[in-house]
């Protein structure tokens, strides 16, 4: 509870790196899930001792999200039991999910698509308003019955994540599936373009190119198509626990889990846009604090040097 008292240990750039979002996001999470969801409002038990606040239980949930911190390490750091722990964290994303789902995960607006044609356009690729892709997530204790369908080429079982991600980096689009083993990703290299009609379209790669127009057009679409593949770098850079192989039994809890990143994941976006959205270029700013979105720069180690 250093983070929020009057004069505070931490900074605002630790609370950041640490949380993944500005304090005052939590903050708006620790005012509205209470009054969805009664598991986290605080209360008293049969002797009259206080329970763990709404502070305590939403910081369990993001730190066993953001650094995949086992049920003991937050009983050893926060003395939160094991399977309260557990539990907090099923209710935070059952909440989140329930909760912001409508507006996280929503189709692209009228007001939305119109910001990201006229960056696209000064980009030099009108009509783009997004990229497509998937990204697979290791299920380490899939049951046995099921893992030749969840198996892919890799020959692990695997989750995958499809989303169209846009060149801020939001998740307008997602599904979760297994991966059989016969099939392939048919989005590599798609993007979803609006122009000339309203409805979207896929459009592929060009995989070879006849002339230099071709050329040219493939040469730019895979540069954009970067996109989606920062995104994933992103997501798994802020969530460890989507970068790592899950250990999770059930499908329902980890399709849970997924959509409470992609969740926070786009309200962090939506939060910091203005940050590095500067309407004409796309370079990072000199200084080290200041929250980008443009790359991924969460680091996770020792305070080491960054020279050595």
């Amino acid at each position: 509870m250093d983070y929020f008292v009057p004069n505070p240990i931490y900074t605002l750039e630790d609370f950041r790196r640490r949380f993944r979002m500005r304090r005052h996001v939590f903050l708006r999470l620790v005012n509205d899930i209470p009054n969805v969801n009664p598991y986290f409002r605080q209360t008293t038990d049969a002797t009259g001792n206080l329970g763990f606040s709404p502070h305590q239980k939403l910081m369990s949930a993001i730190r066993m999200l953001a650094y995949a911190s086992s049920a003991d390490q937050i009983d050893e750091s926060m003395r939160i039991s094991k399977s309260t722990s557990i539990e907090n964290l099923g209710e935070f994303c059952r909440t989140i999910v329930h909760t912001y789902k409508d507006e996280y995960l929503r189709q692209p607006t009228h007001e939305d698509q119109n910001r990201l044609l006229e960056r696209v356009e000064r980009r030099g690729f009108p009509g783009m308003i997004g990229s497509l892709d998937c990204m697979h997530w290791v299920w380490k204790n899939c049951p046995m019955g099921w893992k030749r369908s969840f198996s892919g080429k890799s020959k692990k079982p695997t989750i995958v994540l499809e989303v169209i991600a846009s060149f801020d980096t939001w998740c307008g689009m997602l599904s979760l599936e297994s991966w059989g083993p016969k099939m392939t990703s048919p989005y590599s290299d798609i993007h979803l373009s609006s122009i000339p009609s309203r409805r979207a379209t896929l459009v592929e790669s060009i995989r070879h190119p006849e002339n230099a127009a071709d050329e040219y057009f493939s040469t730019m679409q895979e540069a954009y198509y970067k996109d989606v593949e920062r995104t994933f770098d992103i997501l798994q850079a802020q969530f460890a626990i989507i970068r790592q192989p899950t250990k999770g039994w059930s499908l329902a809890k980890l399709n849970s889990i997924m959509m409470i990143c992609i969740i926070l994941h786009n309200m962090i976006v939506e939060d910091e846009r203005d940050d590095y959205y500067d309407g004409e270029s796309d370079n990072e700013d000199s200084d080290p604090n200041r929250s980008k979105r443009a790359c991924a720069s969460i680091y996770d180690g020792p305070d080491f040097p960054r020279d050595l």
